[in-house]
């Protein structure tokens, strides 16, 4: 990886740069695709590992009352790497909530999603790397207390949740409507507002994710989109969904390209510079360190 030098960057330069690199390098993210594995499903579990980058063990949508201490059994039995792995407990008013994180504190993990929270972090999750899930009208306007808390590690937000919240019924646009498949105002202004604060305070911000896994066009564009917009993972629900996303994530060769001429050249100015005749400034620095630190270069 490229060392970023104060020094010779500038002060002013340098502090864009280790901000960018600190809100999407925090807990040092080993990749942009991160895989839901139900955990009622044993089977899945390790080939979710072995896929993505990251894994999400699900106990909200992937384990209902009857299977909760099998699945419980089966996230023990998993044996992951606990810097990859994330846990998703139910929401803090379902009456399943204290279990599961008294349970998640039994086993080597620590990285824990808190779905539905709503005006504050509930208070049991000291010595947790949190996540909470910005889903509900309540978590959305006291969003800065979530992105600010000491606990939070990133933010990660959910728009079927939010639409219903709401009192809508669909998150985008449909194929009778302007713009199909967009996100509605409300949705795309929840989806900025997530990304500016995680990264306003040092965090990570995790997309919605993309309910059609049969569309793999529509899932490429709209991770181009997340990441280019800023956000450093994205969800998957179905397997086939991480090799879109790793494409729509990591640059081109020449982009790659560019970001190091950038780079190494950035290290023998104070300021903006020429290069090959256009001038680079704070901004274009940042976004060359940017690119190589999605590559982990």
């Amino acid at each position: 990886m490229l060392h970023v030098n104060e020094h010779l960057l500038g002060k002013h330069v340098f502090k864009a740069v280790a901000s960018v690199i600190m809100h999407t390098d925090s807990l040092e993210l080993a990749g942009p695709a991160i895989l839901f594995a139900p955990a009622d499903r044993a089977e899945i579990i390790p080939k979710a590992a072995e896929r993505a980058d990251l894994v999400i063990l699900d106990l909200e949508d992937g384990a209902g009352d009857v299977n909760r201490e099998s699945a419980y059994q089966n996230i023990k039995n998993a044996h992951l790497d606990p810097a990859t792995t994330f846990v998703r407990v139910v929401g803090p008013s379902d009456e399943h909530y204290h279990q599961d994180i008294a349970f998640v504190r039994e086993t080597e993990y620590r990285n824990v999603i808190v779905p539905k929270v709503g005006t504050r972090l509930p208070k049991n999750l000291d010595g947790f790397n949190v996540v909470p899930i910005i889903e509900t009208p309540a978590a959305l306007i006291n969003i800065q207390h979530f992105a600010e808390h000491p606990l939070v590690v990133g933010l990660y937000w959910g728009a079927d949740d939010l639409t219903i919240g709401l009192g809508g019924a669909y998150s985008r646009q449909r194929n009778d409507e302007p713009t199909p498949g967009r996100y509605r105002e409300t949705m795309a202004y929840a989806r900025s507002q997530t990304l500016i604060h995680a990264a306003a305070a040092g965090k990570w911000a995790m997309d919605a994710v993309y309910q059609d896994f049969s569309d793999q066009d529509g899932l490429y564009l709209e991770a181009l989109d997340s990441a280019r917009m800023g956000f450093a993972l994205y969800p998957c629900i179905h397997p086939r969904q991480v090799e879109v996303v790793r494409r729509a994530f990591y640059p081109g060769e020449e982009q790659i390209t560019w970001a190091r001429r950038i780079a190494e050249e950035s290290q023998r100015h104070s300021g903006a510079f020429k290069l090959d005749g256009e001038m680079v400034d704070t901004p274009l620095i940042t976004l060359a360190f940017n690119l190589l630190n999605r590559i982990k270069e």
